[in-house]
């Protein structure tokens, strides 16, 4: 089975942005910003999605916007940020989403701990 995936100068930043504007799928560009080649599974269990065919979706999406790489092996697909690109083509992008992120789910968690009212 061959995956479509853009080459690099066919990488389009209105498509990037609607990858990453889903926070399962950002999620899962933060578990792959780690390194690596990961299996679907592994990254499943990460991110707290249980349902294969939840994120069918969510892979296709991120492969066809030039975020990840899908690649099948075995019977599985092994993913992978493709982070070279991305910063080739939109140098610190990366970086400052996924430092966004963080930052983010940082405030959250604070908001959480403080009782309402204070």
């Amino acid at each position: 089975m061959s995956l479509r995936h853009p080459d690099r100068d066919q990488i389009r930043i209105d498509h990037v942005l609607t990858a990453l504007g889903n926070p399962v799928r950002l999620a899962v560009v933060r578990v792959l910003d780690a390194g690596g080649e990961h299996n679907c599974g592994s990254v499943l269990g990460i991110v707290g999605v249980t349902a294969k065919s939840t994120m069918t979706h969510h892979w296709r999406v991120l492969r066809d916007s030039g975020v990840i790489w899908q690649v099948p092996s075995g019977r599985e697909n092994l993913l992978s940020l493709r982070r070279e690109d991305l910063d080739a083509r939109y140098p610190g992008l990366l970086d400052a989403i996924v430092a966004g992120a963080l930052s983010d789910e940082s405030l959250q968690a604070v908001r959480e701990r403080v009782p309402s009212g204070s």
